[in-house]
């Protein structure tokens, strides 16, 4: 169990550096709508391919995130029944969840996606306003936002597995953890598998 949880704190780094890291692709949208409208007030000027950053950005920004919003339990719960039962039901009920519907619909889609990736790399598919961007980086975004969310499934469901056989702590707090707590998590989960091999 111990392996299978450092591989899932390896795939939280992951996709923790993954949202730091797209949170300047917000920036950089802004930048690029708040200077597009400028010079085409100014100057008359308005471009195409402008246009296409600014949705190809918001495009990696929500698929990217996906899997950094499930590691900080950000995507939309239904607390109100999950609060009237026991933690350890809740997080079968999850397991099940991850198991039945998220791994096998990232599979599916990264299965349909990845061929539109590749004609439109091999074609060379542009779009189709004048002087827009090729088509493939923003098809590559599915494929590798749904790789992210199903690594981060993989990840939860150890997380879930590790608290109901008493190795790890409350996996809601473990998942929001930052990255200055990490070793005191690791020292708790250390704590509790020392105490399990005392009795």
């Amino acid at each position: 169990m111990q392996h299978l949880l450092y591989v899932s704190r390896l795939i939280d780094r992951l996709n923790q550096r993954v949202g730091n890291s797209i949170l300047w692709l917000i920036l950089i949208a802004v930048l690029i709508s708040a200077g597009n409208a400028l010079v085409r007030k100014v100057f008359q000027i308005s471009s195409n391919a402008l246009l296409e950053v600014q949705w190809y950005l918001f495009s990696a920004v929500f698929l990217l995130g996906a899997g950094y919003a499930l590691l900080k339990n950000a995507h939309v719960r239904i607390d109100f029944f999950a609060s009237r039962l026991s933690r350890r039901t809740v997080h079968w009920i999850e397991i099940v969840g991850i198991l039945v519907f998220l791994l096998p619909l990232c599979f599916m889609l990264i299965d349909l996606s990845w061929p539109l990736v590749w004609n439109a790399w091999v074609s060379g598919e542009m779009s189709q306003n004048a002087g827009g961007l090729m088509r493939w980086p923003v098809y590559l975004l599915l494929p590798v936002g749904l790789a992210l969310l199903f690594l981060q499934g993989i990840s939860e469901l150890i997380k879930r597995a590790a608290y109901l056989r008493g190795v790890l702590v409350e996996p809601r707090e473990e998942s929001e953890y930052s990255e200055g707590s990490t070793a005191e998590k690791e020292i708790s989960i250390h704590a509790l598998t020392a105490a399990k091999d005392i009795r």
